[in-house]
């Protein structure tokens, strides 16, 4: 919807000379790209959710980012993935070390170090417990994927939680062909988690000239109450 047309918001804009800039605004975003989409009809799992794009796709390498992670850096952590991708010509996976009362919630890799940040995948493992993970290095919410993911999907059963893991579909596919694992560059905030999604707000609105001094104040105002 927000880069879609919105004929009744410019219709509303035109009507007044001042909003010449607002409509132009409007107008540019809904320009910007094409959007496509399916709903996931099931909660099947992320696996299953990737796999239901895979008409959209082709034959074509592709990047996954999933909406609540949020990644903050001069140079995109996607595009730090790409990057990686084009000199491997490789599936990429976006990695982070997690702290020990996380490793239950992440896919976490078995990898042979290459070079700084980078590693060759030899294995995946789906929220294992902390004796059987074999590193704290946690898969996160960007990958580059060749188009050979969708039939390791296709034969992928369902895993933990019932549901259709890309994690098990990434150790198919691994078996196949090399797969690489980043540590990518960058803040990364975890909207999914209540402390995540608190910082993500706090630390945005700070960036923004015609919020931070107002918030600062406020926030300051809380700190005395407390104390």
């Amino acid at each position: 919807d927000y880069f879609d047309d919105a004929p009744e918001l410019e219709m509303h804009l035109a009507k007044n000379p001042k909003n010449k800039h607002l409509l132009a605004m409007v107008q540019e975003i809904s320009s910007l790209c094409d959007i496509h989409y399916i709903r996931q009809k099931e909660p099947l799992g992320l696996g299953d959710a990737v796999l239901r794009a895979e008409k959209h796709i082709c034959d074509e390498p592709f990047a996954v980012l999933l909406g609540d992670d949020i990644i903050k850096n001069d140079t995109p952590c996607t595009r730090q993935l790409i990057d990686t991708y084009n000199r491997y010509r490789c599936s990429v996976l976006a990695v982070e070390e997690v702290s020990d009362a996380m490793v239950s919630s992440y896919g976490i890799i078995k990898g042979k170090p290459l070079e700084d940040a980078l590693y060759l995948l030899e294995d995946i493992v789906e929220k294992p417990t902390i004796e059987d993970a074999p590193s704290r290095m946690g898969a996160i919410g960007r990958y580059v994927f060749t188009p050979e993911i969708f039939d390791c999907l296709h034969h992928t059963n369902r895993g933990v939680g019932g549901e259709i893991q890309l994690t098990d579909a990434i150790r198919l596919l691994n078996a196949r062909q090399n797969i690489y694992a980043y540590e990518f560059s960058g803040r990364r905030y975890d909207t999914g988690d209540r402390m995540g999604y608190l910082e993500a707000i706090i630390d945005m609105a700070l960036e923004q000239d015609d919020l931070r001094g107002e918030l600062l104040e406020y926030m300051r105002g809380i700190v005395g109450r407390l104390e």
